[in-house]
C-alpha cells in the first residue's frame, strides 16, 4: 500500500469562509483548516483578530498530497479566489486582517510562489499591481470550532455571503470563460442558448431526458465537461432529469438565486459556467440532495460511445 504523502501549504485570501470550498472539492486535499497566522500574539481569538490589534490575517491552511495535487495548482486555485490587486482587503471587508498573501513552508514553495505571482502579473489580467505578500510561513493557530467548513454548516447563508460581498462577481468577471455569444447562437438550439445563457426553464415532462433511462455520460453541452452519470439519475416525478450527485464536486457550482421571490441554490456548470438548473434537499440517498437539472443543458453519451467520444475514462463507473 502506498504511504499517504502529506505537505502544507498557507494561504490568506480575506475571509476564510471563502477560502474553504476552492479547495477542499480536490482529490488530494487530505483537510483544509480556517485560522489565523501573520500576527504576533499567542493563540488569537476571532474578536482579537477582528479588531486589528494582533497582525494575524484570516487565513487557510491546507493538508494536500503533492503527488496527487501539485503546489502549483493549489497556487493556480489561490489566486482565483482574490483580488491580487487591492492592499486594503478584500471586497468588502477591509482591514489588514483581510490582506492577501502566500506563506511558504519551504524554499521550493517560495520559489514557485514568486514565478506565479510574475506569471500573472505579466498575463496583462489586471491592470493594476499584484500586491499579495509572499512571506515565510509562521505559527498558525486554528479558528474556533464555528468557524470550520463553514460552507457546510451554514450553506444559504454562505452563499448569501459570497454573493454579497463581491468576490463571486469579481471572480466571474476576471476569470469567467469569455464567450462568443453570436457562435453559441449558431450552435445551440433556442431553448438551449435559453437556458444555458439566459438562465432559463425548459417545460417539465417536455424535454429530452426526463423520462430517458440509458446508460452513459451527461456533459454540458456547450463545452462537453462531464457532469453527470447515469448511475446517479433517478426519478423524481417533477418532469425534469434529476439526479443524486455530480460526477465530481468540482465539476459543478451553486449560487444563490433570489428570483421569482424565492431563495434556491442554483447549479452552473464548473468550466463553462452554463446554468443547469437548482439543487434541492428533498432528494433519495445518504446526502438527500436533488439535482433538479434542464435537459436542454446536457447532451447525453452513451456508455459504448464513451471511448470515441474522448470520455474512456468513465468506462470503467460501467463494469
Amino acid at each position: 500500500m502506498t504511504e499517504k504523502q502529506s505537505e502544507l501549504a498557507t494561504f490568506a485570501g480575506g475571509c476564510f469562509w471563502c477560502m474553504v470550498k476552492p479547495f477542499d472539492q480536490f482529490p488530494g486535499v487530505h483537510k483544509v483548516t480556517s485560522g489565523y497566522t501573520g500576527g504576533h500574539t499567542e493563540n488569537p481569538t476571532y474578536k482579537e483578530v477582528c479588531s486589528e490589534t494582533t497582525g494575524h490575517a484570516e487565513a487557510v491552511q491546507i493538508e494536500f498530497d503533492p503527488q496527487i495535487m501539485p503546489y502549483e495548482k493549489l497556487l493556480s486555485i489561490f489566486w482565483q479566489q482574490i483580488d491580487p490587486t487591492d492592499p486594503k482587503g478584500q471586497f468588502h471587508d477591509k482591514g489588514h486582517s483581510y490582506r492577501t498573501a502566500i506563506f511558504y513552508h519551504n524554499e521550493r514553495q517560495r520559489e514557485m510562489a514568486e514565478a506565479s505571482k510574475r506569471e500573472l502579473a505579466e498575463s496583462g489580467r489586471f491592470s493594476k499591481p499584484i500586491v499579495t505578500e509572499i512571506v515565510p510561513a509562521q505559527t498558525f493557530y486554528e479558528a474556533e470550532e464555528y468557524h470550520q467548513d463553514y460552507y457546510k454548516k451554514e450553506p444559504l447563508r454562505y452563499q448569501m455571503y459570497r454573493k454579497g460581498s463581491g468576490r463571486d462577481a469579481f471572480i466571474k468577471e476576471h476569470w469567467g470563460e469569455k464567450k462568443n455569444k453570436e457562435e453559441l447562437k449558431r450552435r445551440l438550439t433556442p431553448m438551449q442558448y435559453e437556458v444555458t445563457q439566459n438562465n432559463g426553464t425548459e417545460p417539465p415532462f417536455r424535454n429530452e431526458y426526463w423520462d430517458f433511462n440509458g446508460e452513459g455520460l451527461y456533459v454540458d453541452i456547450v463545452s462537453g465537461e462531464p457532469l453527470f452519470s447515469s448511475l446517479d439519475k433517478f426519478d423524481s416525478h417533477c418532469g425534469w432529469p434529476s439526479f443524486t450527485k455530480p460526477l465530481e464536486d468540482s465539476a459543478v457550482k451553486e449560487e444563490i438565486d433570489l428570483s421569482h421571490g424565492m431563495i434556491r441554490t442554483e447549479v452552473r456548470s464548473g468550466d463553462a459556467d452554463s446554468h443547469l438548473g437548482h439543487v434541492f434537499h428533498d432528494g433519495p440517498g445518504p446526502s438527500g440532495l436533488r439535482y433538479c437539472i434542464n435537459s436542454a443543458a446536457l447532451r447525453f453519451i452513451p456508455k459504448e460511445d464513451l471511448e470515441k467520444e474522448g470520455y474512456g475514462e468513465y468506462l470503467k463507473l460501467f463494469s
